[in-house]
């Protein structure tokens, strides 16, 4: 029972991340709602319900505790700003100028940009499996955002942009959050790195600087969704997940993320889709799952949900 549990919660916290893209991309179409307020107001609110979570947890010791050490005090914020609110932003921004679907497809890339840079680093020898995994990672973005013409993209050049950006963000933020994770729970990194990026982005657009009264009924729902079930509820779910699977496990199964971003897109939004960016889905899906059945690369390389820790972000 305690298995089947598990499965359940995962997968659902993958599809209610994956759902959460396509719901952003119907506010900023049919509401014309600022991708800076949504990002803003969904970092706060969903900050504050996880370290609220913490607080009638295990240790709620822990919400103070990171702030005594000047050091560790210093990587939360610079974590909270380039890393948490770098990703939230350049993620949605994806969203809003092109869809849920590529936007989530490019930042599963940071896997990656990871293995490259390690690479580079001289960190990591390349092996055959990594050599396969980033060549499958190219040939599925090269038809995701061609449709297998070389003369033309099917996605804007400016929401590419900003995925490959949420990738090379995410990426950071995987490799940042380490020392992090080691001395503190995700609950507490994570709840207040989305508090922090909120407050930073307030100054750009405060949350309450927004006409909600022009907001339908609908609209509201769709902004609960994206808050609760799309961030709060998605992340304690897959943390709550990993007390009865084993980490490598939840990372195959949290792989519907990407696939349920894909068909919602595609069968809600009505968004075009190729033969050839289907394609594409289907190896950078691949990507994920081969990244995750290796263990080594599961620990090292992988999104940071993926992690002993684990911390999604989308």
């Amino acid at each position: 029972m305690n298995r089947r549990k598990g499965i359940l919660l995962v997968i659902t916290g993958g599809v209610f991340w994956g759902i959460g893209g396509t719901v952003a991309k119907k506010l900023f179409q049919q509401y014309q709602i600022d991708v800076d307020w949504l990002v803003t107001i969904r970092l706060l609110i969903a900050g504050i319900l996880l370290l609220t979570v913490q607080f009638f947890g295990k240790d709620r010791s822990q919400i103070l505790r990171v702030w005594k050490n000047g050091r560790t005090a210093i990587q939360l914020i610079i974590f909270g700003v380039l890393g948490m609110l770098a990703v939230q932003y350049t993620y949605m921004a994806s969203i809003e100028h092109g869809n849920a679907a590529v936007a989530t497809l490019l930042q599963y890339l940071a896997p990656v940009m990871i293995i490259v840079y390690l690479i580079l680093r001289k960190q990591t020898a390349i092996t055959r499996r990594d050599f396969f995994t980033v060549s499958l990672a190219l040939v599925g973005c090269f038809f995701l955002l061609t449709n297998g013409s070389i003369s033309q993209l099917s996605v804007p050049t400016i929401a590419i942009a900003w995925g490959v950006l949420s990738g090379v963000a995410l990426a950071f933020y995987t490799l940042f959050a380490v020392p992090l994770l080691k001395q503190f729970d995700s609950l507490v990194i994570v709840g207040w790195a989305m508090i922090i990026g909120g407050f930073v982005l307030s100054f750009i657009h405060p949350p309450w600087q927004m006409d909600y009264k022009s907001l339908t009924i609908e609209a509201f729902l769709y902004l609960v969704f994206i808050i609760i079930f799309g961030t709060m509820l998605a992340f304690w779910f897959y943390i709550k997940s990993l007390q009865s699977l084993p980490p490598k496990e939840s990372s195959l199964l949290g792989s519907v993320e990407p696939l349920a971003a894909v068909l919602t897109t595609v069968f809600w939004l009505k968004e075009p889709f190729g033969f050839f960016q289907w394609v594409g889905t289907a190896c950078i899906i691949g990507m994920i799952l081969l990244l995750a059945l290796n263990k080594e690369s599961t620990s090292n390389t992988s999104h940071p949900s993926k992690n002993k820790e684990p911390m999604k972000v989308s």
